[in-house]
């Protein structure tokens, strides 16, 4: 007898075809019929009338990577019909990490969420997950970050000819235990310090086991072109596949070059250069408040940084290269989205300029002083994009979803501060506004963004697709209702319509409900 049916319900299977009515089977951890005829009983029937079925979404850009430790029901995920993430993205993924890096990342863990990793290794990490047990599946890049700083610790310049070596050793171990690719965050330290030859030895040695490398871009405004240009030439120059992370034109006036960033990549495709993006549906991006320092003001590390914003004459010259680079009215399009310290916490929520006023500052100076008292740990959401570009974004075939965030929970450590949105909503959303409402994507393609194109991407067998043998990873949701409830005034929502989520066969999410059950896998590169 067969574990599971799911039984007159619309299909779609992942591949981008139109739904089709049908009953799926279920034994074990994988699928073993969808049929147009129910010829066998089993344990539990799930009646799918006016319900779709589909393939578990694959979150091709998460950030958990420590979060799941802290939350391994991985809530916002699991009740979005989430049932596989990707984390390590932006240069920065839980391991590998080791020296004086892994020091300063267990130090950072401690204050930001109580944990103290141990792990040095993706290898001991991926133990650690699966002692723990999560409701999702888990797989990760490996942070280009992460190889720098354990090497050169903060510093910028080029890496002596050992210092690569070094670099070349880390990420061939982790991509042989099962990495899927590497990452840089390009607008981050240390990754913001590496130039071209770096990047593409890197990308030359992951290359060789089969990996993706993908790029936050050093600019996603002013230089955007010449940011997409540069990882296009990664791509070229290692013959490796490329993923832009969460493609985005920031500031109005950097709104009209998306012609020129489409066209680039359409152009790269072309000369055979495997390049895809991914976005989620949002017109606010969010990451830390660091990332408006200038470059020279991050060198060296946490407490180097501090030191600048201590010192009266540095503190003037990182303003003023602030005041060059960020308008006036800039400001007001940044939200503060979370604090450590509790006399800060009221803080939370508004944006610079307001809380600046509020406390009789001019905005900068506010700023950084903030800066300064959390130690830097202050996170912010920069409002800064435009639908239009973000519709042209979604729609090509290119194009996949990812969140861009970090699991949360609305109970608990992670339902501190006000996460961004994303969080708790991007799968719903697209179903919802762009599908149902807007009618800008069909329901299986956007399925297909959602399970396929990530699992071929990434090179993951046997899920994204409802089909025999497959593992059954599967979302059954309400076309009519699924709706994303997060805002950004109040986040801490899960979305609605999501009925049923059975990850590896076990129903993980029952009536929008999560069962407790942690069913999840580490995934690793075939």
């Amino acid at each position: 007898m067969d574990d599971l049916l799911i039984k007159d319900a619309t299909i779609y299977d992942g591949t981008g075809g139109p739904g089709f009515p049908g009953h799926l089977t279920v034994r074990g951890k994988r699928i073993v019929a969808v049929s147009e005829k129910v010829s066998k009983k089993a344990k539990r029937i799930i009646n799918g009338s006016g319900l779709a079925v589909c393939p578990g979404f694959i979150d091709i850009h998460g950030h958990s990577d420590y979060h799941i430790l802290i939350n391994p029901q991985a809530e916002s995920k699991v009740r979005q019909g989430v049932t596989t993430e990707i984390g390590g993205n932006c240069g920065s993924s839980a391991a590998p990490i080791w020296g004086e890096a892994a020091e300063e990342r267990r130090e950072s863990s401690r204050k930001a969420f109580g944990l103290d990793p141990q792990w040095k290794t993706l290898r001991e990490y991926y133990q650690e997950l699966t002692k723990k047990g999560i409701s999702i599946n888990f797989g990760s890049l490996i942070g280009q970050g992460n190889l720098r700083s354990s090497v050169m610790g903060g510093k910028d310049g080029r890496p002596t000819e050992d210092e690569l070596k070094q670099m070349i050793q880390g990420a061939a171990a982790g991509m042989k235990e099962g990495a899927f690719g590497i990452s840089a965050g390009l607008i981050y330290p240390p990754g913001c310090f590496a130039r071209l030859p770096e990047l593409i030895t890197l990308g030359k040695t992951v290359r060789k086991y089969g990996g993706i490398f993908a790029f936050h871009l050093r600019s996603e405004g002013k230089e955007v072109i010449e940011a997409l240009q540069e990882a296009l030439k990664v791509g070229r120059e290692a013959n490796i596949p490329i993923q832009i992370s969460h493609l985005k034109l920031s500031e109005r006036e950097n709104w009209n070059k998306i012609d020129t960033v489409l066209q680039l990549i359409e152009e790269a495709q072309r000369e055979g250069i495997r390049v895809n993006c991914d976005c989620y549906p949002y017109l606010a991006s969010h990451t830390v408040l660091t990332s408006i320092l200038p470059q020279w003001a991050l060198q060296g590390g946490r407490e180097k940084m501090l030191s600048r914003l201590r010192n009266p004459g540095e503190r003037e010259k990182v303003k003023e290269d602030i005041s060059r680079e960020y308008p006036d009215d800039y400001w007001d399009n940044v939200a503060i989205f979370q604090v450590l310290l509790e006399e800060n916490k009221k803080y939370e929520g508004q944006k610079l300029s307001q809380a600046a006023r509020s406390e009789g500052k001019e905005i900068l100076d506010f700023t950084l002083d903030l800066l300064y008292q959390e130690e830097g740990r202050v996170t912010a959401t920069y409002f800064t994009m435009c639908e239009e570009n973000l519709k042209r974004i979604i729609t090509k075939s290119y194009c996949m979803v990812g969140s861009d965030a970090a699991l949360r929970a609305n109970y608990g450590a992670l339902s501190q501060g006000r996460p961004h949105p994303r969080a708790y909503g991007t799968f719903p959303r697209i179903l919802s506004k762009y599908v149902r409402e807007e009618r800008l994507l069909e329901r299986s393609r956007a399925i297909r963004k959602m399970t396929l194109d990530p699992c071929r991407k990434l090179r993951i067998k046997e899920r994204g697709v409802l089909k025999k043998g497959n593992f059954a990873d599967i979302v059954i949701f309400d076309p009519q209702k699924i709706e994303d409830r997060a805002s950004y005034a109040d986040p801490h929502r899960y979305p609605q319509g999501i009925k049923y989520v059975i990850v590896n066969g076990k129903i993980t999410v029952e009536e929008g409900e999560h069962t407790g059950v942690r069913g999840g896998k580490i995934l690793t590169l075939a």
